[in-house]
């Protein structure tokens, strides 16, 4: 009798695996644990980029309940999620980097250097990186950049879900040291209101130099905001930091 032609396993997940799928079929394939990174702020003129990464404990995927993209989550949803994610992970780094920093070296290479430095974080280190949109070099641990992977990949979501909880509290401190721009609202980004305050008041130190909408104000002589908006500013918020075991600390 001839035998069985062999068969590689298979390990793609099924479509209706959901947002699991991808963390159960990389454990049975061995590369347990999974980590997955994401960001938060990409897209402001104003405040940091955040980059975060989290390591799920395979034995409580099941359990998990509040997980999900964290733009379809309201505010209060991602605050619980958060308490979720950080009290159950296996692992979990966030990254902060100032606006100084992006003008200075660029979004993208923030972006890309902002994973390195949120995968280091982590302890253990993974089995295997889930990253969301952007292939990374040199993480030195097989990865996988996904399309929109934290609407597909348990741990992406989670991370995206550290990252915006984080900077979006970092954005309502800063709206009370810099009540003009209401940055506690728009979190940064480019809305109408937002626009409206930076065209009135000028650009402050916390938005990005760098941006069209904001050098276009510095080159047209726009005044800046007065000395006494500028009182309180910490000399460490201007360089990039760290959250480790919940404390934001600078290096």
């Amino acid at each position: 009798m001839a035998e069985p032609e062999w068969r590689h396993p298979g390990y793609t997940p099924r479509r209706t695996a959901g947002l699991t799928g991808y963390e159960r079929v990389l454990a049975r394939a061995g590369l347990s644990p999974v980590a997955g990174i994401d960001e938060a702020g990409r897209g402001a003129c104003a405040g940091p980029l955040v980059v975060a990464a989290v390591m799920l404990d395979p034995a409580r995927l099941s359990r998990l309940t509040g997980i999900a993209d964290s733009k379809q989550l309201t505010p209060a949803a991602r605050e619980e999620a958060y308490g979720e994610v950080t009290r159950t992970a296996l692992g979990w780094h966030a990254v902060v980097i100032p606006s100084t920093e992006i003008d200075a070296c660029g979004l993208h290479v923030c972006n890309i250097e902002g994973m390195r430095r949120a995968l280091a974080g982590l302890s253990p280190q993974p089995g295997y990186v889930l990253t969301d949109g952007f292939a990374v070099r040199g993480l030195g641990v097989p990865a996988l950049a996904m399309w929109k992977g934290d609407e597909v990949a348990a741990c992406v979501a989670a991370a995206s879900i550290v990252a915006k909880v984080t900077r979006d509290r970092i954005m309502t401190e800063l709206s009370q040291r810099y009540p003009a721009y209401g940055f506690a609202r728009h979190k940064g980004y480019s809305t109408r209101s937002h626009m409206q305050s930076l065209a009135e008041h000028g650009p402050c130190p916390e938005h990005r130099a760098s941006f069209a909408n904001v050098v276009g104000l510095v080159h047209s002589g726009a005044e800046p905001p007065g000395e006494e908006e500028l009182a309180g500013v910490v000399p460490e918020q201007m360089r990039s930091g760290e959250l480790l075991d919940g404390e934001l600390t600078y290096g």
